[in-house]
C-alpha cells in the first residue's frame, strides 16, 4: 500500500511559470467583467461573485480545473489524498486569493500613478506567490498551505504555453527562410 506522500510524488508537479499564467488567465477574466462597475463596493461584490464562480463552482464542476488552469495542462487536488479537494477548502483557498487578487487589481488601476501605492496593493499577492518558490517538495504557495491543497500538471487541458512557442517557434522559421529569400 502507497502511502500518502508517495501517491503525490507520482503526480507531476506544476511548474511556477505555469501556474503564474493560469491565474494571470483567470484574473484577466474576472477583472474584465468586473472593472465595468464604478462603485468600488459594488466591483468586490462583483469581483467575488465572479471568482467563486469561476475558481470554485468550475473548478468543482470540472475535475479540478479553472479556465486558466485547463489552458495551462494543469489541475488542483487536495495534498493528503491526491483527489480533488472538498468545497470548504476550496472556498478557503480561493478565499484568500480572491482577497489578494482584489487588493492587486485596486494596485495596478492606480495606473502607475503612485507607484508606492501600486507596489503597496501588489505585495500581498506576490508575497503568496513568493511561498510557491520557497517550497521544493509542493511548489505550495501560502493559500495552498492553508486549505490543503496542491496543483499538479494533468494531460486534460489546451497546452496554450506549449502551442504559443510552437506558433511562435514556426513564425520564425518562417520570417528567417523568407528573409534568406529576399537576400
Amino acid at each position: 500500500m502507497y502511502s500518502e506522500e508517495i501517491q503525490y510524488r507520482r503526480s507531476p508537479k506544476a511548474p511556477f511559470d505555469r501556474r503564474a499564467y493560469a491565474f494571470l488567465i483567470d484574473f484577466i477574466a474576472v477583472w474584465i467583467i468586473s472593472s465595468l462597475v464604478t462603485n468600488i463596493f459594488l466591483e468586490f461584490m462583483v469581483f467575488s461573485l465572479l471568482w467563486l464562480i469561476l475558481r470554485v463552482i468550475i473548478v468543482d464542476k470540472n475535475k479540478g480545473q479553472s479556465l486558466g488552469r485547463w489552458a495551462m495542462d494543469l489541475k488542483i487536488t487536495d495534498a493528503r489524498f491526491n483527489r480533488l479537494p472538498l468545497l470548504v477548502n476550496l472556498i478557503k483557498r480561493e478565499g484568500i486569493i480572491a482577497i489578494l487578487a482584489f487588493l492587486t487589481m485596486i494596485g495596478l488601476k492606480v495606473n502607475f500613478a503612485d507607484f508606492l501605492l501600486m507596489v503597496l496593493f501588489c505585495t500581498p499577492l506576490i508575497a503568496d506567490g513568493v511561498t510557491a518558490l520557497t517550497d521544493d517538495e509542493y511548489n505550495q504557495a501560502f493559500h495552498d498551505r492553508v486549505s490543503g491543497t496542491i496543483i499538479i500538471q494533468t494531460k486534460r487541458g489546451f497546452s496554450l504555453d506549449l502551442r504559443v512557442k510552437k506558433w511562435y517557434k514556426e513564425a520564425r522559421k518562417t520570417w528567417e527562410n523568407k528573409r534568406r529569400k529576399d537576400r
